[in-house]
């Protein structure tokens, strides 16, 4: 039954983004898993239509979020309005206030603004004028930046980076996807035209399912292992945090679940060491030039020299 539901929602969402197929299964684990999951890639590839259409294929409310310069916190989270008529202040829901929230060019925002997001995607809830305020469940933050503009963007704090559970590139599409892309222009017709296949409530239960995933012994010593390699890797100035490894358990637990299974192997692993931890970590030359795509070589350098459980 899971699994019928999770080809639903993957073929849905592939009907109106042609990209790599991975892209949208690492975004249904982040969802799965509970957390939040930042698209990083160069403009043009789909990271605002896979957003948009995992959001249109879940019966939830939805809020997109245009990340700008001049954005305030109280533009994210809300604000009270003096109502004249009963002569009090209402509070108004901003639009973190919603099941799927999509951040466009996060890093396009000042650092004040995005640390109002850091309360919402940790403890999925926000404090506003001193009162705590639930977010609905389930809650997640899609984030979209492009790595390679630099005028008029804020780099994201390692605190920040850190609440993201996975980090998906996209990449460029093959010549035959390319080629729909071109005829169909799904983004243009097919999106605004796309129904959802699953509630909320199934989001939840499915959700809740996770962590009942049976994680071995061997693979908690395996994700130990890799753990402690990035603490101790030379080239690397910031290894993975306990909150990084707690990340890659979860999220190898949804793999788990997608693929129709209720154990983890060392493969759903080793499968999401990259996307899950590479943002993570700080490597040394990084601290010197800026240079952020030696993480993931450094990380898979890591991971060739962990042994893998048999």
């Amino acid at each position: 039954m899971a699994e019928q539901r999770f080809e639903r929602l993957r073929n849905n969402i592939q009907s109106v983004f042609y990209g790599n197929p991975r892209a949208v299964d690492h975004l249904i684990v982040g969802l799965l898993a509970r957390g939040h999951a930042l698209i990083e890639d160069v403009p043009g590839v789909g990271k605002t239509v896979l957003a948009r259409a995992m959001a249109r294929s879940i019966d939830c409310k939805f809020n997109r979020i245009q990340l700008t310069p001049d954005l305030l916190p109280s533009d994210v989270l809300g604000v009270s309005i003096y109502n004249q008529e009963t002569q009090t202040f209402e509070f108004k829901n901003g639009p973190i206030f919603a099941n799927i929230v999509l951040a466009d060019e996060i890093n396009r925002t000042t650092p004040r603004t995005q640390s109002a997001l850091l309360e919402a995607m940790s403890e999925e809830q926000v404090s506003i004028e001193s009162q705590t305020r639930r977010l609905p469940r389930p809650f997640m933050v899609i984030a979209t930046q492009n790595p390679f503009e630099f005028e008029g963007t804020y780099y994201l704090p390692e605190n920040q980076l850190d609440r993201f559970l996975i980090r998906i590139s996209i990449g460029y599409p093959d010549r035959g996807a390319e080629c729909r892309i071109l005829t169909v222009q799904p983004g243009r017709t097919r999106l605004e035209e796309l129904r959802p296949v699953m509630t909320a409530d199934e989001v939840v239960e499915l959700q809740d399912r996770v962590p009942q995933v049976r994680v071995d012994q061997a693979v908690l010593d395996y994700v130990l292992d890799i753990v402690d390699a990035t603490r101790h890797e030379a080239q690397l100035h910031l290894g993975v945090s306990p909150r990084g490894g707690l990340a890659l358990t979860q999220a190898a637990q949804a793999s788990a679940l997608l693929q129709g299974r209720d154990y983890v192997i060392p493969d759903d692993v080793k499968a999401l060491v990259l996307p899950v931890c590479a943002h993570r970590v700080l490597s040394k030359t990084y601290l010197h030039n800026g240079d952020s795509q030696s993480t993931t070589r450094i990380l898979q350098q890591v991971l060739d020299t962990v042994p893998t459980p048999s």
